[in-house]
Order: structure tokens, then sequence, then C-alpha cells
């Protein structure tokens, strides 16, 4: 039985927020073509088509939607999608997700969303004053009020939904306040994403998380974490999940954090196909979706080079103990989490070293109780 996960960009780098440290705007701004516009009903079928090509009776597929903010497309779009999507005749398993920043979000998007079981990602930075400082309007308005109310809104209609975090060096330096926030409002799925330097930066930025805040930062959560989980309250964090995941299995649920490109399709609004999402750039462009199926794209020599790429090793990773469950990790995310300008720290090695006894009996108890599906 095959699995595949399809990333479609409706609106391609289109937003209704600026916010500051957007890795996306940087991409855009690094093409020929900023934005490719709103994606047309020829692109949504040549979409559907080509991925039900390579699937079997069966096999699973979920389409995921982001931007941009794709929500800006229209609830039209979207009620398209999946008419077509029905009217496929193979018996294949559709799951649909959506990361939004959650301003434009309604009741009329919530019953759409239940309806069609759509798996909600809710951009929000958690602390208000930093959410405000960074998620903003284009006249500077901080829109935390607005995804406080959408988070409402999703428990009224009981959509289920995980929050997505960008994690940047000033939220990495309050971990007891992030984790005071997850507790008083019942958060149980939560990812924190390292904020990214641009890819064409001289110096790092403001915004962008550097690896010891990384460690400070985790293992502070982690302990609060571990209070939690000791009290029969096991709540999702992507690392933690991720981690526990390769103890188990030896398979992580997220792209890199061993050290391996896992084969993306990340699909613009004109069609064409990319192997990340940070990488939607020119010279990354494996070809079009309609003259090309996913199973063409993937036996592409370019994206074989670009999965099978090494990551260069720096000489602190060759004797780490923690080398076979990291591999020198995702190689977009070195800089924010793995090793620093010096060459000779790893903020993830340092969080590993204060963890990963605890992590070690965590993951028997989470085997043993079927707490991770």
């Amino acid at each position: 039985m095959k699995s595949i996960s399809v990333l479609i960009k409706p609106v391609s780098s289109l937003c209704n927020l600026r916010c500051k440290y957007c890795f996306y705007a940087n991409v855009s701004d690094l093409r020929e073509v900023k934005s490719y516009g709103i994606m047309q009903e020829d692109t949504v079928k040549n979409i559907v088509n080509n991925t039900f090509e390579i699937l079997d009776n069966g096999d699973r597929v979920t389409f995921a939607f982001q931007g941009g903010e794709p929500t800006l497309v229209g609830l039209k779009f979207f009620q398209y999608f999946i008419e077509y999507v029905g009217k496929m005749e193979k018996n294949i398993t559709v799951n649909y997700s959506i990361q939004t920043n959650g301003t434009l979000i309604d009741n009329q998007w919530c019953e759409f969303l239940k309806k069609n079981n759509f798996l909600v990602g809710l951009s929000l930075d958690l602390l208000e004053d930093l959410h405000n400082k960074n998620r903003v309007y284009s006249n500077n308005k901080g829109s935390y009020i607005d995804v406080i109310n959408t988070k409402k809104l999703l428990e009224i209609y009981k959509i289920d939904f995980n929050i997505l975090c960008v994690l940047t060096n000033q939220i990495a330096l309050n971990p007891k306040e992030v984790f005071n926030f997850i507790k008083a409002n019942d958060v149980k799925y939560i990812q924190f994403i390292p904020c990214l330097d641009d890819l064409d930066c001289k110096t790092k930025s403001e915004y962008s998380l550097e690896p010891k805040y990384f460690a400070y930062f985790y293992k502070i959560i982690f302990k609060l974490w571990k209070n939690e989980f000791n009290k029969g309250n096991y709540i999702s964090i992507n690392l933690f999940d991720n981690l526990i995941s390769i103890l188990i299995t030896g398979i992580p649920s997220t792209c890199g954090i061993i050290g391996k490109c896992q084969p993306q399709f990340v699909i613009e609004a004109d069609g064409s196909v990319y192997p990340c999402d940070f990488y939607v750039l020119d010279n990354f462009n494996l070809g079009n979706i309609k003259d090309n199926t996913l199973l063409d794209i993937l036996r592409k020599s370019k994206m074989q080079e670009f999965l099978h790429k090494d990551i260069k090793k720096e000489s602190i990773c060759l004797n780490c103990n923690f080398y076979k469950i990291c591999g020198s990790g995702c190689k977009r995310m070195k800089n924010s989490m793995y090793i620093d300008s010096s060459n000779n720290y790893c903020g993830y090695k340092e969080f590993l070293m204060s963890t990963f006894s605890d992590l070690e009996k965590i993951s028997v108890l989470v085997y043993k109780n079927q707490i991770l599906k």
C-alpha cells in the first residue's frame, strides 16, 4: 500500500499578512516570477489525474494546501477540488490538510472544513506581544486576537487542528511562558518550526533561531512536557514525537530530521513542481504537472540529485554519539538548530545529551500503551 503527500500552493506566495520572518516571501523574491497567481481549474484536474494515475486501490493520498495564505483562493476552489476528486473511480483513501494564518476563517469555512475532515494547521506564535510584533497585516497591526478567535471557532466546530509556532530567538527565550500557554489553552498538538535565515542572507537576522537558543528552549520545554507525561497527559510536540518514532520504529514522521531528504511534491499555482517547500526556486523546478506524472517527476535526475546529495558533515558530527539518529539533520535548518558559526557547538546535541535517557524510557511506555498511532 502506497501513501503519498502532495503539497499544493493555490495562491502561490500571495498573503494578507506581512510576517517579518516569512521564509516563503524570501524564496519567492529569489525567483524570476515572485507569484504565480491563482491556480486554475485545469491545473487542479492535472494534479488530481496525475496523482491518481500512480495510485492503486487501497492506497492513500494527502492533499495539503499551503501558501502564502491558501484561504485567499476562496471556498469555491476547495469545493471544486473535492468535487473533482470525488469523480475518481479508484478506491483511494483521501485526506486533506490546510496550513493557514487563521485570519480569514469564519463559520462558512468551518462548516466546510468539518464536513470534509480537514486537518487544520493554525499559525500562532503563542505569546501575544511577540505574535503581534512579527505576524502583522500590511498596516502593521498585529493579528493575535483574530487568530485566537479562529482557534475558538475551530474548537466550537470540533475541527481537528494543530498549532504551528515559528520558533524565533525571542520565543525560545521564554519556554516557561510558552508551556504555560499550552497548558492554559489545553493545546494537544503543536509544532515548533525553527525560524530560518533568508537563503541569500549575509548575516543572521534578529528573528532566525540560533542553536544555543534551540537547546535552551527545548531542554526546559522537555522537563515541563515530561512532568505532564508522567501525569498521563501526552502533549504532541513535533520534535518529541519524531524522536520517539525514531526510537520505536527507526522512521521519523518529519522529513530531514535524520539527515535524509524524503521525496516531496510541492506544486505551485501554475502547476510547476519542486522537491521541497524550502527550495521552490527556479533551479529546482522539476517540470509541470500538466506534462508529467508524479512518478515521472520522482524519477527525474534533478529530483534524485536533490534527495541524495550529501550534507556536508562538520568535524563535530564525526564522533557524535547521536549521529545515527541525526545524520547531520535537515540541510536547510543546519544553522538554526544544529551547528553554530564556530562549527564547534551543536544545539541539537546539547538537547539530546540532557534528554536522551528519558526519551528512551518514555518511548518504551509510548510503544507499550500505543500512544502514538
